[in-house]
C-alpha cells in the first residue's frame, strides 16, 4: 500500500514527463490534451479557435487525469483534479500562461498568442486532489471521438515508390 506523499510524487513525476494527458469530465468522454505541468498542477488551454477542445468543466468541479509513459504509452497513473479556471489576466492566469506559450508548437500566431488566448480561450488548471484510483485489470479501448479532422485528399498513387526505393549512386560513389 501507497502513501498519499508517494502517491503526490507519482502523479507529479508521471504527468511533468508526459506530454499527453487524458482527462475527462463529468458526464463526457476522456480527451487526450497536452499540457504542461506548474507549481504543482496540470495548466491547460484550449476552446479557442486553433487549439485543443477542452471537455465539459467547470471552475470548481472535479476532472480524471490518466497519465500515460512516454516511452511505451502504457497508463501509469489515473488521479482526481479539482479545476480551477483562471481569470484572463490574472497572476495564476500569467504565469500558466508563460509556461504554456513555451510549450504551445506551431501557433498561428506566435507572440500575439497570449493576446488571443485572454480573448478567446480558456486556462484551467488541474489541481490533484490526492487520490489515485487503482489501474484496471482489463483492456480499456474505446472507439475515437468524431473529429473533423481528415486529410485534405488521398495519397498519390507513386508515393510508396517514391519514399521507399533507394536512389542509385551517380558517379560510384
Amino acid at each position: 500500500m501507497t502513501s498519499a506523499p508517494l502517491d503526490r510524487a507519482l502523479i507529479e513525476e508521471a504527468t511533468k514527463k508526459s506530454g499527453l494527458i487524458w482527462v475527462e469530465g463529468p458526464g463526457g468522454p476522456a480527451r487526450a490534451l497536452w499540457h504542461v505541468w506548474h507549481e504543482g498542477a496540470v495548466c491547460l488551454v484550449g476552446d479557442g479557435p486553433g487549439e485543443q477542445p477542452l471537455p465539459p468543466l467547470t471552475d470548481g468541479g472535479t476532472a480524471v487525469v490518466t497519465v500515460r509513459s512516454k516511452d511505451k504509452g502504457g497508463r501509469l497513473v489515473t488521479w482526481a483534479a479539482r479545476v480551477v479556471e483562471c481569470a484572463s489576466g490574472s497572476e495564476p492566469w500569467q504565469a500558466a500562461v508563460a509556461e504554456l506559450k513555451g510549450k504551445r508548437l506551431n501557433a498561428p500566431d506566435g507572440e500575439a498568442m497570449p493576446e488571443r488566448w485572454a480573448r478567446e480561450c480558456r486556462v484551467l488548471r488541474l489541481e490533484p486532489t490526492g487520490v489515485t484510483a487503482p489501474l484496471p485489470d482489463g483492456p480499456l479501448a474505446e472507439a475515437p471521438l468524431p473529429t473533423p479532422a481528415t486529410t485534405r485528399e488521398p495519397a498519390p498513387a507513386g508515393l510508396p515508390r517514391l519514399l521507399f526505393t533507394r536512389r542509385k549512386r551517380r558517379n560510384g560513389r
